[in-house]
């Protein structure tokens, strides 16, 4: 395992000129290198009457490439404004993509005007415009793509979630998980496809795969299918009240083979979130999955 810590604490490989901007309070901040393995760490704080505490485990897959899922944990301060930033990104067809995701998205969301004001239409804008942004960067960044599920905690009182793709966020609040993201299947959104001049392949023993591809319907680059997809994210809004109790984000190495429930039932039995997020990686593994896993897991305390 590779870890450390940096000063300002950002929980990112390679920070941007934009991220680094912000104040955090604190966190770990981990990289994978060489034949590392698993990656992980953790922060806390304070917002408004919230006790916000956060950890992430990943785990590279049982595959022949180098770990395409990166993350983002952060606490951080904004225009006056407390802020938790957690993020998912599973790439595919390499890593390029989700790095750049994890530099720059988060950033391109703070920087539209609205954000304050109407946070759903600065998220679709941002969303797009860092999508356009990559496919421009297609030479240096590649044919690939990533899926995005990201959750912004603003004062501790509104949760934004947004993603494409398969990577999803629960939150577990009331005592029951709510599903925060939508996972873009290609069967689900098959008329969109077919419409747009693509198709939906169901080969046996396979998933459902735009063109016989992707497993996704919607994400970021995959400048040869882009004609196809769509990088608007769905976006949905809780407020963080006494009764909810955590937040779980994760790729799809995790939920192939772990259901909602499951996941926090049993991400709810740890006051450590890092602990947390290392058991629900380890259950994975024991349940077969193959694929990269990672996971953050975020905690709320009145």
């Amino acid at each position: 395992m590779s870890a450390g810590s940096t000063a300002l604490g950002l929980v990112l490989r390679g920070i941007s000129e934009d991220m680094s901007r912000f104040c955090c309070f604190g966190a770990g901040c981990s990289e994978f290198s060489g034949h590392a393995s698993t990656s992980s760490g953790k922060g806390k704080g304070i917002q408004g009457q919230v006790k916000v505490s956060y950890g992430f485990y990943l785990v590279r897959g049982m595959t022949n490439h180098p770990m395409e899922d990166y993350h983002v944990a952060e606490l951080a301060e904004e225009k006056g404004n407390e802020l938790g930033l957690f993020a998912i990104f599973d790439g595919h067809l390499g890593d390029t993509v989700p790095a750049y995701l994890q530099k720059n998205l988060f950033a391109n969301i703070l920087n539209e005007e609205e954000f304050l004001t109407q946070p759903d239409r600065a998220i679709i804008k941002a969303y797009e415009k860092t999508d356009q942004a990559i496919l421009s960067h297609t030479p240096d960044l590649g044919q690939g793509g990533s899926t995005a599920v990201t959750a912004i905690l603003l004062n501790g009182r509104k949760l934004w979630v947004a993603n494409v793709g398969d990577s999803r966020a629960v939150l577990l609040k009331g005592g029951r998980p709510i599903q925060m993201s939508t996972d873009h299947d290609p069967n689900v959104e098959r008329s969109a496809i077919e419409n747009r001049g693509g198709f939906v392949s169901n080969m046996p023993g396979d998933v459902p795969r735009v063109c016989g591809q992707l497993a996704v319907s919607r994400a970021f680059g995959d400048r040869n299918l882009k004609s196809l997809l769509k990088s608007e994210p769905d976006i949905k809004v809780e407020d963080i009240d006494y009764t909810a109790e955590l937040l779980v984000l994760a790729s799809d190495g995790l939920w192939k083979v772990m259901n909602n429930q499951e996941v926090v039932d049993v991400a709810k039995r740890f006051k450590d979130p890092q602990a947390a997020a290392k058991q629900l990686t380890a259950e994975a593994l024991k349940r077969d999955s193959k694929d990269d896993i990672s996971c953050v897991v975020v905690r709320f305390r009145m």
